[in-house]
């Protein structure tokens, strides 16, 4: 994203080429701008308030000088930007076209950039003459996670993302309960050791922030136990491979026992993981 020559600032794809002469006019310019600064340093130091009105007034006009010898914002370059709306990293940064870039300060403009919703990290430089440049490494929408009937976006660090909308994220997992975020990464590591048995899954319970309660196509509930789940999906995963068990009458397949597989036919009005959304299962 760079800068345009319009009034405001906004996004182009090319930088345009510079005059050769503005080079020759910084190697001039910036030496009789520093003497200006330290040469006056001697006259304000002693005069109390004045002094600072003085120091205030001698700072703007340093700024204002290096600007005309060309040290000024002409472009804005960032990069990994994907999610994040191109006004608000200029919003931001807080920068103009024509801002003296040794006034910009890249320090602030990255903890602010670091308050937008999806900016995970950021670095910012100033590049001389005239470019800022802003790398961005926007957060990762893992899935969606539901409790007490609040629907949010999560990341890979299992942190919610605010004002992401759920809606456009309809083709995440959605995982269910207290505690689901904090292991959402290593619950979906699990499941794609059987890629084809993770295409059928809905949805996942954590219980009791221990265990999980994965739910496949057609309400099936698989209950897996809280030591051992790996295992556990992987022998379902057999068997559903070998036995085609999932084409059986079931809605519930308990992994929770080390030695047997319990199975439960369609015996409910209400499949169970969707009671256990609002209370508390063992």
């Amino acid at each position: 994203m760079r800068l345009n020559r319009s009034p405001k600032l906004a996004v182009r794809s090319r930088r345009p080429a510079r005059p050769a002469r503005r080079g020759r006019r910084l190697r001039w310019a910036l030496p009789i701008l520093a003497l200006a600064a330290l040469g006056g340093a001697g006259g304000w130091a002693a005069t109390g308030g004045w002094a600072e009105r003085q120091a205030a007034a001698l700072e703007a006009a340093f700024y204002a000088g290096t600007a005309a010898a060309g040290l000024a914002v002409d472009d804005v370059l960032v990069e990994g930007r994907t999610r994040t709306p191109a006004a608000d990293v200029l919003a931001a940064l807080g920068v103009a076209r024509g801002t003296p870039i040794l006034e910009f300060d890249p320090a602030d403009a990255r903890d602010r950039l670091l308050e937008l919703p999806w900016v995970g990290t950021a670095r910012v430089e100033r590049r001389l003459p005239d470019l800022i440049f802003v790398d961005l490494r926007e957060r990762h929408p893992l899935a969606l996670w539901q409790l007490n009937g609040r629907l949010q976006v999560i990341d890979t660090e299992g942190e919610p993302i605010p004002g992401a909308a759920p809606a456009r994220f309809a083709e995440l997992p959605l995982l269910v309960g207290e505690g689901a975020p904090e292991r959402a990464q290593s619950l979906l590591g699990l499941l794609q050791r059987a890629p084809d048995l993770a295409e059928k899954v809905v949805a996942a319970v954590r219980v009791g922030e221990r265990r999980w309660n994965v739910v496949l196509e057609g309400d099936i509930e698989v209950r897996l136990p809280e030591v051992g789940a790996a295992e556990a999906w992987d022998q379902l995963a057999r068997l559903v491979r070998e036995e085609a068990l999932l084409e059986r009458d079931v809605v519930t397949i308990d992994l929770r026992l080390p030695d047997r597989l319990i199975l439960r036919g369609d015996n409910a009005a209400e499949p169970a993981w969707r009671r256990a959304v609002g209370g508390e299962e063992t």
